[in-house]
């Protein structure tokens, strides 16, 4: 009777465990984030933005004082900006993506199991989704401060309809300069956070108890035997997890750049794409990398040939220097350094819900 090597055995393992695990899963519009834990504190926090169309994204200085209503008007709730901020808009009507003066990240993406509070005798001030990165990048420096802060509850989130119709189910990731990460997710209506330098992946459905328990298991079978390839959020998400601690960990700024782009171009969906039977399958339209020691954010459009960043400690931030603007929007041959070329400009109004 012949027996399986070990190799062969964890191979079918790996299969079925794929099998089972992602059968349930959509394979909704999809976005990916991984923290890196370079050497001597050099902290870098990349993302990818998956979706179905162009978002006319520009990038957005924000300064300290700004004052803010969540998108809510008198229901809101209503804030004055601590820290400035660079931002990465979509739509020019919401917030999602950046990193504040004092090397905070935050990252919305999609989670279609999201469900936010009913708001049924519910009289706490409300807060638009699309305003609800810029909350937290305008009033924190930590990912423990904010944590702290949202978890007194003291605002309801409500959902907002994107201008293609797509409803604003999102959750959010932050990581802060130090390494430390929290993911806030609302499930049931009820708010969950997974808060730790751990929580360094996340990308979108499972939930995200459920992505750990898929990890931990690819885990056993170790990055370098198998990786699960294809373009659904588990998969993502276990790549992302071996690679950002598979590439190399560097002190040099310039390296660990290099290695989270890397990272989440592993786990970028090619533009163009499409999957039979799986119409919301996205392309990767953008993708993001902030370096958070050194308070430099690189934006990648990958319908451009070049990167484009912005270094914010050479950013006025003060109340007095007000909102700016640097257009990527039909103009994809930017490049370089474009801290200096932000241009004075109205901030765009923050999507509210119908």
């Amino acid at each position: 009777m012949r027996t399986q090597s070990r190799p062969h055995h964890l191979l079918l393992s790996a299969m079925l465990c794929a099998a089972i695990g992602l059968a349930p899963i959509q394979s909704a519009r999809a976005c990916s984030r991984a923290v890196y834990f370079g050497l001597e504190g050099q902290t870098v926090t990349g993302r990818t933005m998956d979706w179905l169309e162009d978002m006319h994204t520009n990038l957005w200085v924000f300064p300290r004082g700004m004052k803010n209503d969540g998108a809510m008007g008198d229901a809101g709730l209503h804030w004055t900006s601590k820290y400035g901020s660079v931002i990465a808009s979509v739509y020019e009507s919401g917030t999602a993506d950046g990193m504040n003066e004092k090397g905070l990240v935050a990252n919305l993406q999609f989670l279609v199991e999201t469900e936010f509070p009913s708001g049924e005798n519910d009289d706490r001030p409300q807060l638009a989704v699309s305003a609800w990165t810029q909350y937290v990048l305008d009033n924190f420096a930590t990912v423990e401060e904010a944590v702290a802060e949202l978890r007194k509850e003291a605002f309801r989130p409500v959902s907002v309809v994107a201008p293609n119709g797509k409803e604003g189910t999102v959750h959010l990731s932050i990581s802060d300069a130090s390494g430390d990460s929290a993911i806030f997710q609302y499930l049931d209506g009820k708010l969950v956070i997974h808060h730790g330098r751990q929580h360094q992946v996340m990308t979108n459905s499972p939930p995200y108890d459920r992505q750990l328990a898929l990890n931990e298991y690819w885990k056993q079978i170790g990055g370098t035997v198998m990786l699960p390839g294809t373009n659904r959020a588990a998969d993502r998400f276990v790549r992302a997890s071996f690679y950002i601690n598979a590439t190399q960990q560097s002190a040099d700024p310039r390296e660990a750049v290099a290695a989270v782009f890397s990272v989440m171009r592993n786990v970028s969906v090619p533009r163009g794409i499409t999957t039979p039977g799986q119409p919301n399958i996205s392309s990767t339209i953008w993708r993001t990398v902030a370096d958070q020691k050194n308070r430099v954010y690189f934006f990648e459009d990958t319908f451009s040939p070049s990167i484009v960043w912005v270094r914010l400690k050479q950013i006025d931030f003060t109340p007095e220097s007000g909102v700016r603007k640097l257009t990527l929007h039909g103009n994809p041959d930017l490049g370089g350094d474009q801290t200096a070329n932000f241009q004075p400009a109205e901030p765009f109004t923050f999507l509210a819900p119908h």
